[in-house]
């Protein structure tokens, strides 16, 4: 279903791939917007047990992208590092497809509390009241992962 990558060489072990999503902090979700274009949006997020987790409102292009079509991609760069003298750069990319929905009850408030253990881990009650006070307007869309693949320069393999 998914294409293999061309330069095989140039792959990146799948536990790197992973690596490089639990410690990046951001990406760009992609989703098929309004009239057929894409849709590409960057967010946060959270690497949860194979899931992309990310938070917005109720409301808005990325709710209506993804009621549209359930089929989403997200792309992480890791390293992007110019090197004119070689007429090139240094990079680690990794690009996560998948198909994207909204959770609700617990599965939501773990990954509320997951992104505020991230993103702020020295306040824990403060992540708490947060998510009480946000938490019905608050959605939490998930990316389950089908397919997962990175790709690094020459160089860096």
């Amino acid at each position: 279903m998914f294409r293999e990558m061309r330069r095989k060489n140039q792959l990146l072990p799948a536990e790197e791939s992973i690596s490089i999503l639990e410690k990046a902090s951001s990406g760009v979700l992609s989703l098929l917007g309004d009239e057929g274009y894409p849709y590409g949006v960057p967010l946060s997020y959270v690497y949860l047990e194979g899931r992309l987790l990310f938070h917005g409102a109720t409301v808005g292009h990325k709710i209506d992208a993804l009621r549209r079509c359930e089929k989403a991609s997200f792309c992480v760069i890791d390293r992007d590092e110019v090197k004119p003298e070689l007429r090139s750069t240094w990079y680690r990319s990794v690009i996560a497809f998948g198909k994207v929905s909204l959770l609700e009850g617990e599965e939501k408030r773990r990954a509320l509390e997951a992104i505020g253990a991230k993103y702020s881990p020295q306040d824990p009650e403060g992540c708490r009241k947060e998510i009480e006070e946000s938490f019905d307007h608050t959605a939490i869309i998930c990316l389950e992962i089908e397919h997962l693949s990175g790709k690094a320069a020459k160089a860096l393999v």
